[in-house]
């Protein structure tokens, strides 16, 4: 039977982080992942020459997590304007970041969507927390319709460009009431906004994949053992070591043990309840004539279909489609419960509006639905969990932390921390 210091069970973000840092600091670290390659959600496919990541996912540099830990500039992030184009029913209209695109400042003045009634009550709800972060984290929490509905962030901005624009990025229909699940806590959206007005999100050049890549990079020079295709079955302490059962190979002991699975995977392995995830449904269409010249993110203000964003990823991203060709992505909301997921013809009809061209020329090369794609990030807002569990046994993951790259990065640095304090300790 193998044995080293610790072993880490799971190779995404978390994991990886994890790992490094004990091996950074001397210990025999194991890494094991069931995959046969690392990254857990943060995939990356190539189909018949087109790059796809697992859902439609960005990067943001202004992470602090990201600007500590990872090269942004070896990724070669390919970045989104910081912005969306809005299809109302009066046409089609654009809200950029003023300072990012100054030159959009009157497209935006003319789309309807400005209010200085409602910028204001905007600026009272999120200025704030861009200035402040961390009074955001302490301040009492509440749900963010309820945030939104106590400084009085109301019309078109909010019905037609904040709740659609969020919804594709915390899994959450905010128009509607019967909610599956928690709610979104108001701090944690505030939080998110105020990364988008910070950063400019991306994607790396050789797909959102190369995140994890370059963090196992980091971790094997570590001195990190990774061992992909080892899913682990069972989890035994005893008195001086843990016992990590692993289907089809020897099992290893070690002094600790960490588990940076999904949020769908931990209460298969310890005994914690399964933490509440939210599900998307991307599909990926490639074609020859892009049907707009806009590298913007677009909403259907609408809401006269699923889609809840779309996008022409090859405008921003041009290594993600072959010369000449384009790539488009358009994500929904998956259902829960076992509900039927949204039918093609119905994705293509809501494209052909939002745009206002045809979609019968997209050619579907994948749709990917993704049950736990986003863990629920419910108020009161809660950005640390206790890292250990039991006397050996600790748990990291973004559901642990904030539901971000930047709450997946700082959980598994903050639990490696903590093992090796424990570690240190007992001697």
């Amino acid at each position: 039977m193998d044995s080293c210091d610790v072993v880490v069970i799971g190779a995404g973000l978390a994991g990886l982080r994890c790992a490094a840092q004990l091996a950074m600091a001397g210990l025999g670290v194991t890494l094991l992942e069931a995959a046969e390659v690392v990254g857990g959600r943060q995939r990356t496919d190539m189909v018949d020459g087109f790059l796809l990541d697992r859902g439609f996912q960005v990067l943001n540099p202004a992470y602090p997590a990201v600007g500590r830990w990872v090269d942004v500039q070896a990724l070669r992030l390919q970045t989104f304007p910081v912005g969306v184009r809005v299809r109302r029913a009066q046409g089609l209209v654009e809200l950029a970041h003023p300072i990012r695109h100054p030159r959009s400042i009157p497209a935006s003045l003319r789309s309807g969507l400005i209010d200085p009634r409602q910028l204001g009550a905007l600026a009272r709800w999120v200025a704030p927390t861009i200035l402040r972060p961390r009074a955001a984290v302490r301040a009492a929490d509440t749900t963010l319709r309820a945030g939104w509905d106590r400084f009085g962030v109301a019309g078109a901005l909010r019905t037609e460009v904040l709740e659609p624009f969020l919804a594709g990025v915390i899994g959450e229909d905010l128009a509607r009431e019967d909610q599956d699940g928690p709610e979104t806590s108001d701090a944690f959206a505030r939080l998110l906004i105020r990364m988008f007005a910070l950063g400019a999100p991306g994607v790396p050049a050789a797909g959102i994949a190369a995140l994890p890549a370059q963090l196992a990079h980091v971790a094997r020079v570590a001195g990190v053992e990774i061992r992909l295709g080892h899913s682990v079955t069972g989890i035994a302490s005893g008195p001086r070591a843990v016992d990590v059962a692993i289907r089809g190979a020897d099992s290893l002991t070690a002094r600790s043990v960490v588990l940076a699975v999904g949020p769908e995977s931990v209460s298969s392995l310890v005994e914690i309840p399964a933490p509440p995830t939210r599900g998307l449904q991307t599909w990926w269409f490639a074609t020859d004539a892009a049907p707009t010249p806009s590298a913007m993110l677009h909403v259907d203000g609408r809401r006269r279909g699923p889609i809840v964003n779309a996008v022409v990823m090859s405008h921003a991203a041009p290594t993600y489609a072959p010369p000449g060709r384009h790539l488009v992505s358009a994500t929904c909301l998956l259902p829960h419960g076992g509900a039927a997921p949204v039918p093609e013809a119905v994705v293509r009809t809501q494209l052909a509006e939002m745009w206002g061209t045809g979609a019968s020329d997209l050619e579907l090369l994948r749709r990917d639905d993704i049950p736990d794609a986003l863990s629920a990030q419910a108020a009161p807002l809660r950005t640390i969990t206790p890292a250990r569990i039991t006397e050996a046994v600790y748990v990291a993951g973004d559901h642990r932390d904030t539901a971000s790259i930047q709450g997946a990065l700082v959980s598994g640095d903050r639990v490696a921390r903590s093992v090796l304090a424990d570690l240190t300790r007992l001697g």
